[in-house]
C-alpha cells in the first residue's frame, strides 16, 4: 500500500462534511504522523487547534499535551468532542476563529490546524494580531496559499499576502499533502507549513495601519507601476529619496522596500 493511501480505519466519517464550513477531514495516518513529528508537542505547552473536525490531529495531540484547546465553530463536531474528551484534558472554545480572542489564553501560545481553505487568508491575518503572544504556527492549507505566503519578490506567486505575512513571520513549507489524504477528497493540493514570529528587534514596520494601507494600494492594481498605484502616498521626489524606481510594480519591491515606504516622515 502507498504512503499517502495508508487511510485510518479509526476514523468515523459518520459526520456529513459541510460545505459552509469548508469541511475536508484529514484521514491519512502517514501524513497526521509527519504533521504532528513537525509540531512537536510538548506535554507542558499552551496548545489550540483550530477546527479539529474529527479528531485526526487531536488525538494524537493529546498523546503528548497535558492539556489541549479547541476552537470549533460546528455544533454537532462540539457535542462530540465534549463526548469523546474529558474536560480535564480538552477545552472546547465553541464560536468562530475568526472571532476569537487568543489574548485570553496563556502565552507563550502554539496554534495548530487544519484551516477551511474558504477563509485562510483572513483567518492568517487574523492569527498575525496575536504574533507577540505565539511561539508558532503550524497550518494545514490550500497548496496555492503557502506559495504564496513564502514566494519571493518579482515571482508571481508574491503578492499582499507574502508581503505582509514575510513582514511579522518567519515561514518555511513543511510538506506536501495530497487530495487523496481527505475525505471528501477536494480538488486542490495541500500542504504543511510552519510560522514563527519574527523578534520584536527584527520587525521593520512601525506603523502596521499604514503599512497595511500602502501594501494593499500597491497591489490593488498590480499590473500598474507604483506611480500610479501610490501616488496617495508618493510623489516623485519621494521616490526619488528612498531609491526606488517608480516605474517598478508593487510584485518588485521587498518587504524592506514597502517597510521604508510606510516609515517615511510624513
Amino acid at each position: 500500500m502507498s504512503r499517502h493511501r495508508n487511510v485510518s480505519r479509526e476514523i468515523k466519517l459518520s459526520h456529513q462534511a459541510k460545505k459552509r464550513f469548508g469541511q475536508n477531514f484529514l484521514v491519512d495516518q502517514n501524513i497526521i504522523a509527519d504533521i504532528v513529528r513537525c509540531i512537536r508537542p510538548e506535554a507542558v505547552d499552551t496548545m489550540v487547534e483550530i477546527g479539529p473536525g474529527l479528531g485526526a490531529l487531536t488525538r494524537p495531540l493529546l498523546k503528548a499535551l497535558d492539556h489541549l484547546h479547541v476552537v470549533e465553530i460546528d455544533r454537532d463536531i462540539i457535542a462530540r468532542l465534549h463526548t469523546d474528551y474529558p474536560k480535564d484534558k480538552l477545552t472546547v472554545h465553541e464560536g468562530d476563529a475568526l472571532k476569537f480572542d487568543f489574548a485570553t489564553l496563556p502565552a507563550p501560545l502554539r496554534i495548530v490546524g487544519n484551516l477551511p481553505y474558504n477563509i485562510s487568508s483572513p483567518l492568517l491575518f487574523h492569527f498575525a494580531d496575536y504574533a507577540l503572544r505565539v511561539t508558532d504556527m503550524h497550518f494545514m492549507l490550500q497548496n496555492e496559499v503557502v506559495e504564496r505566503m513564502v514566494a519571493e519578490p518579482s515571482t508571481a506567486a508574491y503578492g499582499r499576502l507574502s508581503v505582509m505575512l514575510q513582514a511579522r513571520f518567519y515561514m518555511e513549507k513543511l510538506l506536501d499533502v495530497p487530495p487523496a489524504s481527505f475525505r471528501p477528497a477536494p480538488k486542490v493540493d495541500s500542504a504543511i507549513v510552519r510560522m514563527i514570529p519574527l523578534p520584536v528587534d527584527q520587525l521593520l514596520v512601525k506603523d502596521q495601519a499604514r503599512f497595511s494601507a500602502i501594501v494593499a494600494a500597491a497591489f490593488g492594481q498590480r499590473r500598474k507601476t507604483l506611480r500610479n498605484t501610490l501616488k496617495a502616498y508618493l510623489n516623485e521626489e519621494d521616490f526619488a529619496r528612498l531609491g526606488i524606481d517608480p516605474q517598478l510594480r508593487a510584485e518588485n519591491l521587498g518587504v524592506e522596500d514597502f517597510a521604508r515606504i510606510a516609515n517615511r516622515p510624513v
